[in-house]
């Protein structure tokens, strides 16, 4: 029988072989019939797919007549981010849910405003009776990101009015969504870590307090943490919230939005395609290419081995081997990624107060080698900055997450954004979205299976 199961098994292997060389569509083909494959030029311009009033990424600007690369600038509802971090920073407080009531509503709201909306996600906090230890507790996942896409599945079920699409009805689960996640994601990682022989801490969140302060609460053995750490992850959140419609779990949120599914399902699949390391899991993989980097190099100050280093990464000669510098370059940015400018300063200062000055000056060093290095080995249809993966995964370790959380703390951010095009797509759209695919597979005549070779 194992036998017999193993011939299956490789006669599968055999078939997905001749699949992959039969289903492999000549490049040349796309040119020929100017296809944008993954909807962008060969200049990294996204393909036009629809309208929104919720955030815009600028990165070019007209210069007599043409689009010349600019400092990149994020905008969310109108406000560009600098400014609207600067004031909350200004006035030395959080700042995640004021940006939350902003996305979601479309104006800042008063201070007033602010406190009921504040108190009303300390309310929705709360996870169904017995949840932690029926869903979350059973069956945990190395990548939390499975977990969390059980859990919010799950989440359905405790839903008695789970399938209207109504926009008030959308609301209440969105903001049931925003407020539970960071909980599900924490909660997610002590069930993961207690499956592996870890002391299982299960923290009840503080409806008194900000999402970044009960993060780290909920997570952290003995709840504490200084309000600095507090706020340069209120910082990262607010940075990862939005980032236009075009990036892939937020047009993934507008497809599936559009097919007018319930709340539960779109979320579940904006978080699938945040799991994937070309999307959410880019940090990680940052953190990991700087740990075999300084395992290799001596001196973190030496500038020709870092650039030796990085040089043997592009040829696939170091790391992973993909060929890729982790946190270098970004689809649409070209001079600089404005969410990396805000951050650096806040991540520098939380190295300084943890003594890790030699790390972050490294971090520095290959954010000032690393585009010219790539400009010089590669062919460049436009310019390559450091983005915000390349200093939060790095800040994330600092703050004492596990690589674990990495990516479902993108998540907690982003479901903010999500729940915002979950909205408009409902209020705007009418239509299911449906691009078109042209097939270049030849016509064939069927054959019977008795004229089939064995």
């Amino acid at each position: 029988m194992a036998e017999a199961i193993f011939q299956i098994t490789q006669q599968i292997r055999d078939l997905a072989q001749i699949c992959t060389t039969r289903d492999k569509i000549d490049g040349a083909l796309y040119q020929e019939y100017d296809v944008k494959r993954g909807l962008r030029d060969l200049n990294g311009k996204g393909v036009l797919a629809g309208l929104t009033n919720i955030s815009e990424v600028n990165a070019k600007k007209i210069v007599n007549g043409e689009e010349v690369p600019c400092a990149g600038e994020l905008f969310y509802r109108g406000y560009n981010v600098k400014d609207l971090t600067a004031g909350f920073l200004a006035d030395d407080r959080f700042g995640f849910e004021e940006i939350t009531y902003l996305l979601l509503f479309g104006e800042l709201p008063t201070k007033k405003q602010l406190d009921d909306f504040c108190f009303e996600l300390g309310q929705r906090r709360m996870l169904p009776q017995n949840f932690v230890r029926d869903v979350i507790m059973k069956a945990p996942s190395e990548n939390l990101m499975i977990t969390l896409a059980k859990s919010l599945l799950t989440l359905y079920s405790y839903d008695n009015d789970a399938e209207n699409t109504s926009v008030p009805n959308v609301m209440r689960q969105c903001l049931n969504l925003i407020s539970q996640f960071p909980m599900l994601a924490v909660y997610s990682y002590q069930a993961y870590n207690h499956s592996i022989g870890n002391s299982l801490y299960i923290h009840m969140p503080d409806q008194n307090l900000s999402t970044a302060e009960n993060i780290l609460l909920m997570l952290r053995p003995d709840r504490s943490y200084t309000q600095f750490e507090a706020k340069v992850l209120d910082l990262a959140l607010i940075l990862h919230m939005e980032h236009g419609g075009g990036n892939n779990s937020s047009f993934t949120t507008r497809v599936v939005t559009s097919s007018g599914t319930d709340t539960y399902s779109v979320m579940a699949a904006a978080l699938a395609s945040l799991k994937g390391p070309r999307h959410g899991g880019a940090n990680i993989k940052v953190v990991q290419m700087f740990d075999d980097m300084k395992s290799k190099i001596s001196d973190w100050k030496d500038e020709d081995a870092v650039s030796n280093y990085l040089e043997n990464i592009l040829m696939k000669n170091e790391f992973d081997r993909s060929g890729l510098i982790y946190g270098v370059g970004h689809a649409i940015y070209s001079v600089s990624d404005p969410r990396a400018e805000i951050f650096k300063k806040f991540v520098g200062d939380l190295a300084h107060e943890k003594g890790l000055d030699d790390e972050f000056a490294l971090y520095t060093l290959v954010e000032k080698l690393a585009p010219k290095i790539i400009a010089n080995k590669r062919k460049m249809y436009k310019g390559v900055n450091t983005n915000v993966d390349f200093y939060s995964g790095f800040m994330y370790r600092t703050l004492g997450l596990p690589e674990e959380l990495f990516t479902p703390m993108f998540a907690a951010a982003r479901v903010v954004g999500w729940s915002a095009h979950r909205l408009e797509e409902i209020i705007s759209a009418e239509k299911i979205i449906r691009p078109a695919y042209m097939s270049v597979a030849e016509r064939r005549e069927y054959v019977g299976m008795n004229q089939r070779d064995n």
